[in-house]
């Protein structure tokens, strides 16, 4: 008897373990009346990458994803933010689990020719990080609420638009599990980090 409850009790530490480690989930969420927890997720969207495929909410399924905002003329802080991103693509390129998304907020100059290019110079691959583009204000719809951060249009701000600098961990739920500073590799350090973290998530 007492070794079973040894075994328990050490079944239950290791549990408990497991659930501290857990990622935040972030965003809103609701607890119907059955006492299931709702969770703020992605909306369905449908953006065209840089090989003119169309990209859905189904293009990430079963996987993790990071997601950011950015434009190719962009002046400021998007190439800070490029080359954070390579570092993660460089970590998950072997991976089949995670993928990279990044949407561009100019989509009057970023047609599928220019991110096409821009992909090629960065020398990454559609399968692992898709450059996407469509309607202007779908994509900064899908960036303020499904993805929590700014993106919009400003004549008045460096390049005509304003856009977070946040790298968000999506998991293969849809929910927000982290959002970083892509333009700080210490940030970005941690984010690549909670990639292991919410993958050793769907362990079994």
């Amino acid at each position: 008897m007492k070794y079973i409850w040894v075994a328990i009790i050490g079944l239950s530490l290791l549990a408990c373990e497991k659930e501290e480690n857990r990622l935040k989930i972030y965003g809103r969420s609701e607890v119907t009346d059955a006492g299931d927890t709702i969770y703020h997720k992605i909306a369905d969207f449908k953006f065209v990458n840089q090989d003119s495929n169309w990209v859905t909410q189904d293009t990430f399924k079963d996987k993790i994803y990071v997601a950011d905002f950015f434009f190719t003329s962009c002046p400021t802080i998007c190439p800070i933010m490029k080359t954070q991103m390579l570092r993660v693509y460089d970590k998950i390129e072997n991976n089949p689990e995670v993928m990279i998304l990044s949407h561009s907020i100019d989509p009057k100059h970023d047609t599928v020719a220019v991110l096409k290019e821009f992909a090629d110079r960065l020398g990454v691959t559609s399968d692992k990080w898709h450059f996407v583009t469509g309607n202007k204000e779908d994509i900064f719809k899908v960036g303020q609420t499904s993805y929590m951060v700014s993106a919009s249009e400003d004549p008045t701000a460096p390049g005509g638009y304003l856009h977070s600098g946040a790298f968000i961990l999506i998991d293969k739920e849809r929910r927000v599990r982290g959002l970083y500073d892509g333009t700080k590799p210490e940030a970005v350090d941690k984010l690549m980090n909670d990639i292991d973290r919410l993958l050793k998530e769907y362990e079994k």
